[in-house]
């Protein structure tokens, strides 16, 4: 069972927890926990700040404040003693004092600082469990047997990993039924031996890690939401529960944005046929969506509308294409080279059209330089335009009713007068990308959303129908 940081954010909170927890008596759980809250955000910041404020103004720094306190009164109102989190928060303020001293936030010091909201959360919820009866024991993940690359603030889990931790957690169990509360978002550098993050949503891969390494029954994942949603509820409020979703599914709204799962947890959940629950910690009687290796497709169409904003276009344009081969490879040597990873990707005989992602949600950052050098690099082999302030609008759904999807949105695009500027079906068989201005995005998703999920005509029409290539071209051309 994996809680999120709004699952824990208070001491009324992580009460709720607890009793939610206690309701599966005979089912020996483990519990993955993230930091408390926005406390990795406050991380951060303070790091951030303690680089130009001074060694003697650490202590004063805001951030770093609101942690000490949101920290303190959860201890003091569960009825805990202090010293549950007094060594930790001692080391988080020595730290920033040494970012402080030496003026310099890395991003080895980063996953260190960040390491700091897990490992609380953890010890206070343990702590917690143990006082009211129940016996808990709490893990640092990296400590466990969480093996990770050495790619700070976005480290990948090693397959050494999964034996190791099956060992500990195994081992421990058989001695001593204590709850396992075990830090989420966490590893340990293969080389370095440093602590490691997952990148943000990590707890939920740290969660299917153990579901694996174990063989579980079930992952459940508890978030503040009632299951994934056909759309993001803060663009429009009418966003559904799904009820079923494939891991490929999950995997690609992940992947496209959908912040509810992290992009890599659906792997290992996936290699060990593991179903995952995804439920709603202050709805928990609420079904939720529950994402297994198949389910019937034969009455889906959509399953769900995802929407990634601020992504750059670029337009790739050689008449050196035609009829040459070695060319995409050109191309996407200058990306390996450069260590910058490709979203969507179109072809045709003269151009390429792909997208990056420059606030990498999921990874790090692509600064302005990087960028600049990307079209610095593919301006020496093809006419390179930028394309910044667009949005990747990804259909997720039946793709073998890709015809209708197609029809259907387009005939939407057209009602609201936008063009689309790239449109994108990769390997995968569930999902369909279109590229549009940020301005028009969200507008884009509340049509589309209310054609394909609120007006009762899909599910009126029949799956079965085919539609032909002029009806779609058509539709293209509205």
């Amino acid at each position: 069972m994996k809680f999120g940081g709004s699952s824990v954010a208070s001491a009324e909170r992580m009460r709720e927890v607890a009793h939610l927890i206690l309701s599966f008596p005979d089912e020996n759980p483990i519990i993955v926990l993230s930091a408390m809250g926005k406390s990795t955000n406050y991380l951060i910041r303070a790091g951030e700040k303690a680089i130009g404020c001074g060694f003697d103004k650490v202590s004063e720094i805001e951030e770093l404040v609101f942690i000490k306190e949101l920290h303190l009164r959860t201890v003091e109102e569960l009825g805990l003693d202090g010293s549950v989190i007094s060594g930790q928060l001692e080391e988080l303020e020595m730290l920033l004092n040494g970012i402080a001293r030496l003026k310099e936030l890395t991003l080895r010091t980063q996953d260190k600082l960040m390491s700091f909201g897990e490992c609380m959360s953890t010890r206070i919820f343990a702590a917690y469990l143990n006082s009211i009866g129940t016996k808990a024991r709490q893990y640092d993940a990296f400590d466990i047997g969480f093996v990770t690359t050495d790619d700070f603030t976005n480290a990948e889990i090693l397959e050494a990993t999964y034996p190791s931790v099956a060992s500990k957690l195994y081992n421990d169990s058989t001695n001593d039924h204590a709850v396992p509360i075990v830090t989420g978002f966490l590893g340990k550098g293969c080389n370095s031996g440093e602590i490691t993050t997952l990148g943000r949503g990590g707890s939920d891969l740290t969660a299917t890690t153990i579901g694996k390494a174990l063989g579980l029954r079930e992952i459940q994942v508890w978030k503040d939401v009632d299951g994934v949603l056909t759309c993001d509820p803060s663009i429009h409020a009418g966003a559904k529960p799904v009820p079923y979703l494939t891991f490929e599914e999950a995997a690609e709204l992940a992947f496209f944005g959908a912040q509810v799962l992290h992009p890599q947890s659906m792997r290992p959940a996936m290699d060990g046929n593991i179903p995952v629950r995804v439920k709603n910690s202050y709805n928990p009687k609420a079904p939720g969506t529950l994402i297994t290796g198949n389910r019937d497709m034969t009455k889906a169409l959509l399953t769900s509308i995802v929407l990634k904003q601020n992504v750059l276009m670029l337009d790739i344009v050689s008449t050196r294409m035609l009829g040459q081969f070695g060319f995409l490879a050109k191309v996407f040597a200058i990306f390996e080279d450069l260590d910058i990873s490709v979203d969507v990707v179109a072809t045709s005989e003269v151009s390429i059209s792909l997208t990056l992602d420059p606030s990498k949600i999921w990874s790090r950052e692509l600064i302005k330089q990087e960028l600049d050098r990307v079209a610095e690099e593919l301006g020496k082999i093809a006419i390179v335009k930028l394309l910044p302030h667009r949005s990747i609008i990804s259909l997720i759904g039946n793709i073998q009713y890709s015809s209708l999807i197609l029809e259907k949105a387009f005939n939407v695009f057209g009602k609201i007068n936008v063009n689309v500027q790239m449109i994108s079906q990769g390997a995968s068989k569930v999902n369909m990308s279109l590229v549009v201005n940020d301005s028009e995005a969200e507008e884009c998703v509340k049509a589309l959303h209310y054609d394909f999920f609120e007006s009762g005509e899909v599910l009126e029409m029949d799956l079965g129908t085919s539609f032909s290539n002029a009806k779609i071209e058509a539709a293209i051309q509205i």
